[in-house]
């Protein structure tokens, strides 16, 4: 079952609203983990109208297993990189090594700016008579954009002011990595890194998926990793990560742009006697609850419905999203690697979904 709702764009001429991006509600899908328990219903904004039965067949599957998803917060900090110069790389080590004993003074700038950011860690990279600094942050149920900003401002204010032989170089250096696919963020991560895995019984992936766990185990391995290896892909093998991470961004208010960096991932697909074991692990999901566009109407009334409005400890609200957005992408990666088994069967889902007499249908 779906239900149907709408996104629209704001036109900054004729203030008023006309642009549609359409929105279902797909599941629910079974999930559990250390953020989320329950069967849970989720959005997708999107055009791309075969992702919404895609995503619904995964969550069929998910109602169809006994303990159906379990998501794992892994990790989760916000990063912010700065610039610093110095005359040489001999300066900037000496400032980098100074700052290796002063985390706690950090911090305690950190906590001036904002009650909920927290500077977890400092890292640093020297190239040259560059130092560039990678602070990591914890921004409660926030993504974090702005406040890791306002917070790095502060504390490269603070290391200009008290460490001699640098000078200001920029308050962005790249180096986060922020909207970009790099293996530093594949590595360390940058938001929320969850992994989202099920265990399916063989006669389940033959009646639902209309295939089996060695086929999907061995199109994982061709497609998704030796595939996107030759390809020169950055830390990440999967087929469509970036499908179902802006379909859910755009349905729950968050910067579409963090897709760039939330499509790393690696999908895990093995054949356990039959049954299949299916994993999406996603370093990069950048989601919140709080902040920019989250108190819009339209917004707030899907992040109450996913239950992210709860009175959860600080940062709980974040972690539960986080998880119901990795959940909701193995469902479509599942979906799609099983119709790649079957010859013809993803162009003819397009096309019965997509298109009539070669025209595309409205949504």
């Amino acid at each position: 079952m779906t239900i149907s709702a709408t996104i629209r764009a704001e036109d900054p001429d004729r203030g008023k609203n006309y642009t549609p991006i359409p929105l279902r509600w797909i599941g629910p899908l079974r999930i559990c983990g250390n953020a989320v328990e329950g069967e849970v219903r989720v959005p997708l904004a999107t055009y791309e109208s075969p992702l919404w039965p895609a995503v619904g067949r995964g969550a069929r599957v998910s109602r169809h297993t006994e303990a159906g998803i379990r998501a794992t917060v892994v990790d989760e900090r916000m990063t912010r990189s700065v610039l610093v110069e110095g005359e040489d790389a001999a300066r900037c080590l000496e400032a980098a090594s100074a700052l290796q004993n002063r985390l706690g003074e950090l911090q305690s700038v950190t906590r001036s700016t904002s009650r909920y950011a927290e500077l977890l860690a400092v890292r640093h990279e020297i190239c040259g008579p560059l130092l560039f600094l990678r602070f990591e942050f914890a921004t409660g149920d926030a993504s974090g954009h702005n406040m890791v900003t306002l917070a790095a401002d502060a504390v490269l204010s603070h290391i200009l002011s008290t460490i001699s032989g640098i000078r200001y170089g920029s308050i962005s250096a790249n180096y986060c990595s922020d909207k970009k696919a790099t293996a530093i963020n594949g590595i360390l991560g940058r938001g929320k890194n969850v992994t989202a895995e099920i265990l399916i019984p063989r006669a389940v992936v033959v009646r639902q998926l209309r295939t089996t766990a060695a086929q999907v185990a061995h199109l994982n391995t061709h497609k998704n990793l030796i595939g996107t290896l030759l390809a020169g892909g950055i830390r990440s093998a999967n087929a469509h990560y970036a499908n179902m991470l802006l379909a859910f961004y755009l349905a729950t208010g968050q910067d579409a742009a963090n897709i760039v960096e939330g499509s790393q991932g690696v999908t895990y697909a093995a054949d356990r006697d039959g049954d299949l074991y299916f994993s999406c692990t996603l370093p990069n999901v950048i989601v919140g609850t709080t902040g920019n566009g989250k108190n819009l109407e339209g917004t707030d009334d899907v992040l109450r419905n996913l239950g992210c409005r709860d009175g959860r400890p600080v940062g709980g609200n974040a972690r539960r999203l986080a998880a119901l957005a990795a959940g909701t992408v193995l469902c479509g990666e599942l979906s799609l690697l099983a119709a790649q088994t079957n010859p013809g069967e993803l162009m003819k889902a397009h096309t019965s979904i997509e298109r009539t007499k070669g025209e595309h249908r409205a949504p």
